[in-house]
């Protein structure tokens, strides 16, 4: 029972067994910070594209730009 070479033997595939999980370990961290790096990137994305206004801004800006024909017509002097 006080062979060396088992206790190197074992010893060996301890560490050998400990790597494998650290490796593991350290694969799957970098695995879901990469995935929550993309998530950040789409979210950016998101917050960049452009949209289309909605009914009631495209109602008010034309009202707008009605009123400002309007004036323009009163400061040339046309009766409307």
């Amino acid at each position: 029972m006080t062979d060396p070479t088992m206790y190197v033997t074992l010893s060996a595939a301890a560490l050998a067994g400990l790597g494998m999980v650290t490796f593991a370990g350290l694969a799957g961290w970098r695995g879901w910070l990469a995935l929550k790096q993309q998530e950040l990137v789409q979210i950016g994305d998101a917050d960049r594209a452009p949209t289309l206004p909605n009914a009631s801004a495209r109602i008010e800006i034309a009202d707008l730009k009605e009123r400002i024909r309007k004036l323009e017509a009163i400061a040339a002097g046309v009766d409307l």
